[in-house]
């Protein structure tokens, strides 16, 4: 399959292209992600200040101090279902984001993979007599490259799977929290 240098250096060129074409697919899902993150920020941060502005308003109209405890404590359970809104998104965002550049990668590497090893075949075919070891130990260290990756990336997954799990934990105390606390503060 590749006996020219000619055919040797279009494949090489071939798959350097496919390489910048998955490292772009892969930079613009980044870049999505990340957009969203501002997105969600300059919507939280919009709606923080028209809020905000409203609440001092309401506050400044207050005619005692009664009053003006009790809109301070109402404002309390709004503002941290807003905080665990924002967290439940953000973390939203942050596992989607991970999903598609995880699944972008094994797609990119199980190609990679498969091209390799389509090379080597090629390759070996024309190689001389008497390598038949080399080319051997050629195909046992892709092999204990592609198994070692697939260790790798199970153990990425439970990695990223402990992650969310923890963060979901995290996000149901801070709102059993709240809940109690405003709950203690309405009283």
């Amino acid at each position: 399959m590749y006996t020219t240098p000619e055919e040797f250096s279009a494949a090489a060129k071939t798959n350097f292209e496919a390489q910048i074409a998955a490292l772009s697919a892969l930079t613009n899902r980044a870049f999505e992600s990340v957009t969203k993150v501002v997105d969600l920020n300059l919507a939280m941060a919009k709606a923080s200040i028209e809020e905000s502005s409203a609440t001092v308003k309401q506050l400044l109209a207050a005619k005692d101090a009664q009053e003006f405890l009790s809109l301070t404590s109402a404002q309390s359970q709004p503002a941290a279902e807003k905080a665990l809104a924002y967290s439940r998104s953000l973390a939203g965002i942050a596992s989607a984001a991970q999903a598609e550049l995880t699944k972008a990668a094994e797609e990119q590497i199980a190609e990679n993979s498969r091209k390799v090893s389509e090379f080597i075949d090629a390759v070996t075919k024309n190689a001389p007599a008497g390598s038949e070891k080399a080319v051997a130990f050629i195909k046992t260290a892709l092999d204990n490259a592609n198994a070692g990756y697939d260790q790798f990336s199970k153990s990425a997954k439970k990695a990223a799977e402990t992650l969310q799990a923890n963060v979901d934990t995290a996000v149901t105390q801070f709102a059993q929290t709240t809940s109690k606390a405003t709950g203690r503060a309405k009283k």
